[in-house]
């Protein structure tokens, strides 16, 4: 769920064979932008809870609130940033992956949110100091069964975290003519949530308090 206006961001962990990535779960980062005193600790559980589940950091994400999900001169320095990090001193293959999301974009009228994966092939060798050149990664999305505990236990975190926050989207206000913000998260959610009953009733919890928070 996006719910600050401004842009958010998480970190991706996975396993991979070859030049085909899963992506098996997004670790929220719980914190603000303009936060750096607790960047470090959150840094820290995020990687504990990696460890836990014998998982791998393989990229990270970020929002575009209500801009198109491409790539920024800032997102190109970032992930090529990360990319050199998580490839260390070796040169060996890591993969490192860039997800934008633009839940809110004005220019369209999809209720389906879109999500832009990207990597930045680095800059020719006599031109070190030239941008890369961020490359578009084909994704499909393969559908869970049930919502895990773990999953339903960072949303609600996720909703403590965000729903008292100044900057918080208005649910109840029109994101377009005819569909409101709250709306526009159901429509973005309803096909990539279980259809199970016990998913169903955590996110209606989760909606009508989006809508009062709001």
């Amino acid at each position: 769920l996006s719910c600050p206006r401004i842009e958010s961001s998480s970190l991706l962990t996975d396993v991979y064979v070859l030049t085909v990535l899963t992506i098996l779960r997004a670790f929220p980062c719980r914190i603000r932008l303009s936060d750096k005193d607790s960047a470090s600790a959150v840094e820290e559980e995020i990687c504990q809870s990696l460890f836990l589940r014998g998982l791998s950091l393989v990229g990270w994400y970020h929002s575009h609130p209500y801009a198109r999900p491409l790539p920024s001169l800032q997102d190109i320095d970032s992930q090529m940033d990360y990319q050199l990090k998580l490839q260390g001193t070796t040169n060996s293959f890591q993969p490192c992956l860039a997800l934008i999301c633009g839940p809110y974009h004005q220019g369209s009228s999809n209720l389906e949110s879109k999500m832009s994966p990207f990597w930045v092939l680095p800059p020719p060798e006599q031109k070190p100091n030239d941008y890369g050149m961020p490359m578009e990664v084909e994704m499909t999305y393969v559908q869970d069964t049930f919502l895990t505990s773990d999953v339903l236990h960072e949303m609600m975190l996720l909703l403590e975290y965000y729903k008292t926050a100044s900057d918080i989207v208005k649910f109840k206000d029109k994101w377009n003519e005819q569909t409101t913000y709250l709306d526009k998260v159901k429509g973005s959610l309803a096909n990539k949530t279980p259809k199970d009953q016990s998913s169903f009733k955590v996110l209606e919890h989760i909606y009508n308090q989006l809508e009062a928070c709001s």
